[in-house]
């Protein structure tokens, strides 16, 4: 049992297949409801490139189980949370697991997106929320709609898609934020023609996508410790927490339309 609310795991950068993200995501909410572990932060990328459908999602376009990017197979996912497909190349995911949050949903997800608004603040970038009516669930793009759960830039393009999954008390929020995507990926997947990248907005010349990621994860980090008033305490995933979540991993896989 963890004894200190206000101590948070921070697990370090991780970059991994889609499937075993999203094992462990849900492992660290299952351990967490139970008790057994503490609220917890991370931040992770996906490789090789991944649809992560929403865990309602029943339809979705047959040639998705067929892509390939840059030599490989684009994996197709699904996640123990709900919303619609998001294409994951170009992006850095968080995840926070955690409790006592209120119950009404989008009170939930403005609490934990204080964290998020504040970090992209202090880079320069103003978030506000979405408006997208329940219209949304029509469209299999998550980048397509912007909800009350979701944070657009003053441009009105949208940065980060979050979804959400309750256990008891205890909530898994995670979500893609779009730093660099392909547009031609994109165009071959959603019929996008054009997506915007924030790498390009930052005012480093010399700022590739490393770099700003590095920046995005150094400034929400900060600002988790402060909007949460949490000590982040960094620890690796140990290798029998390893065991239990790759046990896990076939209940992620989507092997058929």
């Amino acid at each position: 049992m963890f004894s200190n609310p206000s101590v948070w795991r921070l697990i370090p950068f991780l970059e991994a297949s889609g499937g075993l993200q999203m094992a462990i995501d849900a492992w660290l909410l299952e351990q967490h409801s139970q008790g057994k572990h503490p609220p917890t932060l991370r931040f992770y990328t996906w490789k090789p490139a991944t649809i992560s459908l929403g865990y309602h999602q029943r339809s979705w376009p047959e040639f998705w189980q067929h892509l390939t990017w840059q030599g490989q197979p684009i994996e197709l996912v699904r996640r123990p949370s709900g919303g619609r497909a998001v294409l994951h190349q170009g992006d850095l995911t968080y995840a926070v697991v955690t409790s006592g949050l209120p119950q009404r949903r989008l009170e939930a997800y403005q609490t934990l997106c204080k964290f998020l608004i504040e970090g992209w603040g202090q880079l320069g970038f103003e978030l506000v929320y979405g408006s997208a009516g329940r219209g949304y669930i029509h469209n299999p793009n998550c980048f397509e709609t912007a909800t009350g759960a979701d944070l657009i830039l003053s441009d009105g393009s949208k940065l980060i898609g979050s979804a959400q999954l309750r256990r008891d008390n205890a909530i898994l929020q995670h979500g893609s934020m779009r730093l660099n995507p392909d547009g031609e990926l994109y165009q071959q997947v959603f019929g996008v023609n054009s997506v915007p990248s924030i790498v390009q907005r930052f005012n480093s010349v010399n700022s590739d996508s490393s770099d700003v990621k590095n920046l995005v994860i150094n400034a929400l980090v900060t600002a988790a410790s402060e909007c949460f008033n949490i000590d982040l305490q960094t620890q690796p995933l140990l290798n029998h927490e390893w065991q239990a979540i790759k046990a896990n991993l076939p209940k992620f896989s989507v092997s058929s339309n």
